[in-house]
């Protein structure tokens, strides 16, 4: 796993081979981020990385210039990777990286922050992934502008949804866009 771009780029981290988490592919987060760039500015920005996996998105984050980012992953085993990778930055004292463990849709239901930022990259066979846009964005999840990922299979269409805003696809990964509020009509 590699950090595309920042102050961290080109930094590797070797994903044990026992994790059943798929990283994010290098060339669709170089590309996802390209378009999030006339979106939004990471730098001094919050974000939330949900479904954390191998926290390949968390460290990109960091390394783009976010001043807080939380991660939340269930696997013990993930959430300890993503711990030490944070550390080995040494961010891990500073206050800008919160990996949590725990269940995503108890954390979306629990907490009263807001992100400039959210992404979530849940298992693609999970049976409530197209409830997930509904929960982060009727949970108020996101600041005013905001901008919310899914990253997906090829299964979901979201294109209806009222807060959609692009969809992108790099080989077998889809990843549809969602602003805080509706377009203006």
């Amino acid at each position: 796993m590699r950090i595309i771009t920042g102050i961290y780029k080109g930094r590797h981290f070797d994903i044990p081979r026992s994790f059943k988490a798929r990283p994010t592919t290098d060339f669709a987060k170089e590309n996802i981020f390209n378009v999030l760039g006339a979106y939004l500015d990471f730098e001094g920005a919050t974000a939330l990385d949900l479904f954390s996996g191998t926290g390949s998105i968390t460290l990109e984050l960091l390394s783009r210039g976010c001043s807080r980012v939380v991660s939340v992953e269930l696997d013990r085993d993930h959430h300890r990777f993503i711990c030490e990778c944070v550390k080995k930055l040494g961010r891990h004292d500073d206050g800008s990286c919160l990996p949590l463990r725990g269940d995503v849709f108890r954390f979306v239901k629990s907490c009263k922050a807001q992100f400039d930022f959210v992404f979530a990259d849940p298992p693609y066979a999970l049976k409530e992934l197209a409830q997930i846009p509904d929960l982060v964005i009727d949970k108020g999840l996101l600041k005013d502008g905001g901008v919310f990922v899914l990253e997906h299979g090829r299964d979901h269409d979201f294109t209806q949804h009222r807060c959609f805003r692009e969809h992108r696809q790099y080989g077998s990964v889809n990843f549809s866009l969602f602003t805080s509020a509706a377009p203006a009509v």
